[in-house]
């Protein structure tokens, strides 16, 4: 048996588990996909308070909805899908989601301080300049160009067309650079120097 074939087992057996309630396979099912829908979320809306939020309803939604799991995804594109639902919805509701700049952590290394800072502000600009964006643009530009997802997942994960998904991170794209020529740590931020 492949290493694929036992994996694709061991999840029919998690998700059973979790259907029937077992709460030891919900408790599995949330460890093996916290950390990719946190990053996922966190990329998507930066680091706004509600993020811890946004993942507890994610996975709320997950167990409410794997009953109708059909498998013709993978899982985690799957969750990933629920996740992005869920941050879109909250950002149509808010449109604008507020960017502290003490909750974000730079995860590249930096030299020293003066680094750290000047990429915390890059970010904080970033994002406050995707908060302006329409809900549907900010969420493709940011799985897209920040995430790192294809343009065919983009589309996926947000229902749309390739060609809807492009659009809207062209027009992202365009917003941040007409921003960062007039505001220079954001246009080093963004690779403009």
């Amino acid at each position: 048996m492949s290493l694929e074939a036992a994996r694709a087992i061991d999840e029919e057996a998690l998700i059973a588990g979790c259907v029937r309630g077992d709460r030891e396979s919900e408790r599995a099912l949330f460890r093996q996909e916290y950390p990719r829908v946190n990053a996922t979320v966190f990329r998507l809306i930066g680091g706004s308070r509600d993020a811890d939020d946004l993942v507890q309803e994610t996975f709320i939604a997950v167990f409410r909805a794997l009953p109708r799991f059909r498998g013709e995804a993978k899982l985690s594109t799957w969750i990933d899908r629920i996740a992005v639902r869920v941050v879109f919805a909250h950002i149509r509701q808010r449109h604008r989601v507020p960017v502290p700049s003490e909750l974000f952590e730079i995860e590249a290394p930096v030299a020293g301080p003066d680094d750290r800072a000047h990429a915390r502000e890059g970010l904080r600009r970033l994002y406050a300049v995707l908060a302006r964006l329409k809900p549907e643009a900010r969420l493709a530009f940011a799985l897209y160009a920040i995430d790192g997802r294809s343009i065919a997942e983009v589309a996926e994960l947000t229902d749309s067309t390739q060609v809807s998904a492009k659009l809207r991170i062209w027009r992202a794209r365009r917003e941040v650079e007409k921003r960062a020529a007039n505001d220079p740590i954001l246009r080093q931020f963004a690779g403009g120097e």
